[in-house]
């Protein structure tokens, strides 16, 4: 089976998928999340390069993405202030949505770079699979696309 136009994913309270959902204006997928720049090869000091985000992305009612909306929160070095930063940031961001409700989504595959990380929901290939893998954090959707993820 190949991979569907419009891929589903489940809501999971308290997880990876624990802040995506509707509101008025469509569809979005919100997460904290780190990653590191492109190109990055791993060194002694790696958590001065392993970057921490808050990260919104929104989705009109068909899953077309609309926007993304990306903000780096400090780096591994200070873990405990970036992550609750990322949080605060997010958190801020999600109760502006009009109608926010947390739910299933389904989105299309999208690309957006920031800070020289890429973000989104991309098809690739892995052992001869297509799946659709989102961004930096890596959780991936399968057949059978019931909106289940591995991460």
């Amino acid at each position: 089976m190949s991979v569907p136009e419009i891929i589903p994913i489940v809501y999971e309270p308290d997880y990876h998928t624990g802040t995506i959902g509707r509101w008025e204006g469509g569809q979005f997928f919100g997460s904290v999340t780190a990653a590191f720049r492109e190109g990055y090869t791993r060194t002694d000091d790696w958590p001065v390069h392993k970057r921490w985000y808050a990260v919104l992305h929104t989705f009109d009612a068909a899953g077309h993405h609309l926007d993304s909306r990306v903000e780096h929160t400090g780096a591994e070095d200070d873990h405990r202030g970036a992550v609750d930063l990322a949080h605060g940031r997010l958190t801020h961001w999600l109760d502006a949505l009009p109608g926010l409700r947390f739910d299933d989504i389904a989105i299309r595959p999208f690309q957006h770079t920031f800070d020289g990380v890429l973000f989104g929901l991309v098809i690739e290939t892995f052992e001869g699979v297509e799946h659709a893998e989102f961004y930096p954090n890596n959780i991936g959707f399968y057949e059978p696309w019931d909106g289940l993820y591995d991460t």
